[in-house]
């Protein structure tokens, strides 16, 4: 018999709600689909590509950044870390934010570099784009943007959540483009499974997928239940999202509208579910102490899969002179383990356990 930990849950351990923290009662409007070009200042149609996403990208990273301050209700701010890769191969700006009242740490970093892939790097990605061209010297030119987030709430019943959408291209000697395309996801990783946190986050991933293409959420939510999963563990990170890389089958507009709109939705798609973890409830809920022992154990499976298994920490980490600190950023601030933990049959942990080990529909 595996060893349990005496995390019994029963109807007795129903808690006093915590302060409900002002910032929380704010509501965030949903913005209209397609509605860019007027929300987003200084976004114009006739732009190349690269400079589109720029814009869009920076300007949902101050969104995201106020509207987080503003829910933590501490007065606290996002430290702001601006960076360069020297002349002519971009940068980026880190937003990292940490100790609040309701966010124990969190990052939101905006990056565009440009630089030259080495052959064996261009031998891969031509797997899947068959027009990628390479030069005579091997080094094929290329430009990437993005934006990628991780909150860390400090409340046990309030889920953690990772964001990032991206563009890269592919380019010509004389700096045109030559192939590119689009890739990200967000999802969400609860320490205990809530129901009407899964259903909110999905629905509105849905809804923004079926706007656009009525296959994009069961194909995104398909891969991110397979890329999300440690898979040595067998049980998923959270309970999913969606998740897509590669994204070129349509005009490059098409699928710059997709993302804006992905964006748009991220804050009411969230920020809600950290509302519920301060509000009443006749629900079975965790003592304290039995909250902060499982939120450690699940952020101990968070840090696995972040450098075990993420393909993008461990691509970020093995590039030379990349920006350690801005990669780690997604790292919660406490973490643990215990050998051969196992929760007991029937508690609150055991359903969560098994919500992750067996991916479900939502909506």
């Amino acid at each position: 018999m595996m060893p349990l930990q005496p995390i019994l849950n029963d109807s007795s351990s129903i808690e006093e709600p915590e302060p409900f923290p002002e910032g929380l009662k704010s509501t965030i409007p949903l913005r209209e689909f397609d509605s860019v070009y007027a929300v987003v200042p200084g976004l114009r149609k006739d732009m190349p590509m690269r400079e589109k996403m720029e814009t869009l990208l920076k300007f949902y990273q101050q969104d995201i950044v106020a509207a987080i301050e503003q829910a933590d209700s501490s007065g606290k701010a996002f430290i702001i870390d601006e960076w360069s890769r020297g002349e002519g191969l971009g940068g980026g700006i880190t937003r990292v934010f940490q100790d609040g009242r309701v966010f124990e740490k969190g990052g939101v970093n905006f990056s565009a570099i440009y630089g030259s892939l080495p052959t064996a790097a261009v031998q891969r990605m031509k797997a899947n784009h068959k027009d990628i061209q390479i030069p005579e010297n091997g080094k094929l030119p290329f430009y990437a943007c993005g934006l990628s987030l991780v909150i860390h709430p400090r409340h046990y019943l309030a889920p953690s959540v990772h964001m990032n959408y991206r563009y890269f291209e592919t380019r010509n000697e004389d700096g045109t483009p030559q192939s590119w395309w689009f890739g990200g996801g967000q999802d969400l990783s609860p320490m205990y499974y809530n129901e009407a946190d899964a259903v909110h986050f999905h629905k509105h991933l849905k809804d923004v997928c079926d706007h656009h293409d009525p296959t994009y959420y069961q194909r995104f939510k398909k891969w991110a239940d397979e890329y999300f999963l440690i898979k040595y563990r067998g049980e998923a990170r959270g309970i999913g999202g969606i998740f897509f890389d590669d994204l070129n089958d349509k005009e490059a507009e098409e699928h710059f509208l997709f993302v804006a709109d992905a964006l748009s939705r991220f804050l009411p798609s969230y920020l809600p579910a950290v509302r519920r973890a301060y509000e009443p409830s006749n629900e079975p809920r965790p003592t304290p102490e039995e909250g902060k022992y499982w939120q450690g154990l699940r952020r101990g499976r968070y840090v696995e899969f972040n450098l075990a298994v993420d393909r993008g920490t461990s691509f970020g980490l093995q590039t030379p002179g990349s920006r350690v600190e801005s990669i780690l950023m997604t790292l919660p601030k406490n973490a643990s383990w215990e050998y051969n933990y196992h929760p007991n049959p029937g508690s609150l942990e055991a359903k969560t356990v098994e919500v992750l080990k067996n991916p479900k529909d939502y909506v």
